[in-house]
């Protein structure tokens, strides 16, 4: 599977919400691993202890340090058995095309810099599809002519 996800998708994956039967969908299909990168997956280890904090916080909010725990270890278990595989990249060849993206798009569209990075990777990677929940990001890897198959 020529893909790369981002953190909504990872999410969706690794907690069960509305957008997870069709993550899982698109997991069943795939025919190697899909990549990740250092900074996706950082980002969606942050995204759990933030929840976790907004736990703490409000009980109404986020989720449990045991419910981030079990996910971490989900995430581990995959990277271990290949189910995700951390591609290597070239950070300054990214980082120059989430520059062209942003110079492009941000004024017209408003995307935040870790989206930009996320789409700038998939595209450093070849990847001809986008995997994302985030309405916003679609609509970069789309004008990108990545497919965003969920």
């Amino acid at each position: 599977m020529n893909c790369f996800p981002d953190t909504s998708f990872l999410c969706a994956i690794y907690r069960t919400q509305a957008t997870s039967p069709r993550a899982d969908a698109v997991m069943a299909k795939r025919t190697g691993p899909v990549r990740v990168t250092s900074l996706l997956l950082a980002e969606f280890r942050q995204s759990l202890r933030f929840q976790v904090w907004l736990h703490t916080k409000d009980k109404a909010r986020g989720f449990s340090k045991h419910e981030a725990q079990q996910m971490k270890l989900d995430l581990a278990s995959d990277l271990k058995g290949r189910v995700l595989e951390i591609a290597e990249v070239d950070w300054a060849a990214v980082h120059q095309k989430a520059e062209e993206l942003s110079d492009r798009y941000t004024e017209k569209g408003g995307h935040r810099f870790v989206d930009l990075l996320h789409v700038a990777t998939a595209l450093h990677l070849g990847a001809a599809e986008f995997l994302t929940f985030d309405a916003n990001q679609k609509k970069l890897a789309e004008a990108e002519g990545m497919k965003v198959p969920v």
